[in-house]
């Protein structure tokens, strides 16, 4: 290979990591936008909106999840300054709290379902089947993403996908009436458009989308409806209300 050759490689290659580098810590700061902007009035600002105090349960719970969306923001920015071993030792730390994540989220969900819907004129037994979903996803997208640690393309997209998979709490209450108005359809669909740029960026990249993101996303799409059926059959609400009753 001539010199030229070689450069021309080189300089590809660099084109390549630079672009990837762009595209998962951009992804990574959305979702710290989408997520304070969301949860602004109700927890990071409260004092200023609010004066009744979250209970203790409600607290953990924004503290865990706010703590995954920032060690994912940090994990993609040691990724961006080459900083893979501490990425990795923090590997660890990760897969600790995608499990108290799971735990927090399935037992605030449960916890809150005793009390009113979110969405007005929803019965709250039906609309469990949200929340509980976005755990059931989470924790197969994590699980996938870990068990593919090896695998660096297949990994570091099935987290920003399990990520995205809990998006919707986030988006769901974000300041615009139309949200409010369309409910399901308008937060889970928002959510959803998170995707499309991780297709996209394959496209780009690699001329067509990896198997990872299809699958990935895929399945979170596919259960946003599902659950909205499910809710309302008649063996989810004898199954929520023995749910809640033991909680």
């Amino acid at each position: 290979m001539s010199i030229a050759a070689q450069v021309e490689v080189t300089h590809k290659r660099d084109q390549s990591k630079r672009r990837e580098r762009l595209f998962y810590t951009g992804m990574a700061v959305a979702f710290v936008v989408t997520v304070f902007a969301g949860f602004a009035r109700t927890f990071y600002l409260r004092p200023h909106f609010q004066t009744q105090p979250l209970i203790p349960l409600l607290a953990l719970h924004g503290i865990v999840f706010t703590s995954w969306i920032a060690l994912l923001l940090t994990q993609t920015t040691l990724v961006a300054t080459k900083r893979t071993r501490t990425h990795m030792r923090l590997g660890v730390a990760g897969g600790l709290l995608a499990s108290l994540m799971i735990v927090i989220g399935t037992v605030t969900a449960i916890v809150r379902a005793k009390g009113p819907s979110p969405v007005p004129g929803v019965n709250p037994l039906s609309f469990l089947t949200i929340p509980l979903g976005d755990m059931l996803v989470f924790a197969t997208l994590v699980g996938a993403a870990f068990y593919f640690r090896r695998r660096a393309d297949t990994h570091k997209r099935l987290m920003l996908l399990a990520t995205i998979a809990i998006l919707p709490a986030a988006v769901a209450r974000l300041p615009f009436a139309f949200i409010q108005q369309y409910g399901p359809l308008a937060f889970f669909g928002l959510s959803d458009l998170f995707i499309v740029p991780c297709l996209i960026y394959d496209i780009v990249t690699r001329g067509r989308p990896h198997r990872a993101t299809v699958l990935g996303g895929a399945l979170i799409v596919t259960s946003h409806p599902l659950r909205l059926v499910i809710g309302n059959t008649h063996a989810w609400l004898v199954f929520a209300t023995w749910l809640t009753h033991w909680s």
